[in-house]
């Protein structure tokens, strides 16, 4: 199976010692976002756990953590690292993009640059950020991260709900600047050795070079893992979305960085209440069991295709 810990908050920023204890413990407890009396039960055991994804904006608290690098030794990772140029009026509590580009370029070195992945997203416009200035930050960083991953992945800014209430300024980015623009990060990013990935756009971007296959599909997942996978049906996304999600075990509202763009935070009092209750001994990222609590184990089996390890073992003896 495959764990997912970023589709709603930033474990490695803000909860490395919390997941820390998870692995040692071996389980971890998880809310369901829509019926928060109902707890998924997940074990984090590296013979069924086949990949651990992460999503972030900030890898350092794991690098600097002796004791969590050791206890994610036995699993394979794949990493969605977050680095913009924006500045604290949109990123309040993200590390600069240098710092967070050297922090990248260190994990390169101990997981692979097939197991890295670049996330210039989202792209937005307003009189700060021209076209220009894009396109020149992005060759800069391009640059800069050469060798350290194959793969950017970009979207430009969605307007949810949440979005217009944090950052009401926002506008949408027009599609024929999207397809422009595209084309002009296609160019810069195969010059660098890298593929540029939409997320969550449309498929009509693949005229500009782009590779819309989706950013967290299965031959990711595999190359990753360096296995075959037999994954189960795959989960219902947006319908621009090409990408296999599940099993995320992280939670809404508990994200310290404060972007203003951020779809998965609702104001950041909720979320200061929320990172208030964290207790990094418990087994929920936020709080702990309730009387009411309803907690059910899945079943987990390894996701890892049996004929195809007996295949290879077979072909390597002599």
């Amino acid at each position: 199976m495959i764990i997912q810990t970023g589709n709603r908050t930033d474990i490695p920023a803000f909860y490395s010692e919390w997941f820390a204890n998870r692995l040692r413990e071996g389980y971890v407890l998880v809310r369901n976002p829509f019926d928060p009396f109902s707890v998924t039960r997940y074990l984090l055991d590296p013979a069924i756990v086949d990949l651990i994804v992460f999503c972030t904006k900030n890898p350092g608290p794991v690098l600097r953590s002796p004791a969590l690098g050791k206890l994610l030794q036995p699993y394979h990772q794949y990493w969605f690292v977050t680095i913009t140029p924006y500045g604290k009026e949109i990123e309040p509590h993200v590390p600069p993009a240098a710092s967070v580009m050297t922090y990248f370029k260190e994990l390169s070195g101990l997981v692979g640059a097939k197991n890295m992945c670049w996330r210039y997203d989202p792209i937005l416009l307003n009189e700060d950020w021209s076209v220009d200035r894009h396109l020149s930050v992005f060759r800069s960083m391009c640059e800069t991260l050469r060798g350290a991953t194959h793969t950017v992945v970009i979207s430009f800014i969605d307007l949810y709900e949440k979005v217009k209430m944090n950052y009401p300024e926002a506008k949408a980015v027009p599609f024929g600047l999207q397809m422009s623009m595209t084309k002009e990060l296609v160019r810069t990013a195969s010059a660098y050795d890298m593929t540029i990935k939409p997320c969550g756009e449309s498929p009509a971007l693949a005229s500009a070079g782009a590779d819309c296959s989706g950013c967290m599909t299965q031959q990711v997942f595999e190359s990753a893992a360096g296995e075959n996978l037999i994954l189960p049906k795959a989960p219902r996304n947006r319908k621009e979305c090409a990408c296999y999600i599940t099993h995320d075990i992280g939670a809404y509202n508990t994200c310290g960085h404060f972007c203003r763009y951020c779809y998965a935070n609702a104001d950041q009092d909720t979320i200061r209440r929320n990172m208030q209750n964290h207790d990094p001994k418990s087994p929920f990222l936020i709080g702990h069991q309730q009387p009411d609590d309803r907690i059910h184990t899945p079943r987990q089996v390894s996701w890892i295709d049996p004929q195809m390890r007996l295949d290879n073992l077979l072909s390597s003896v002599p």
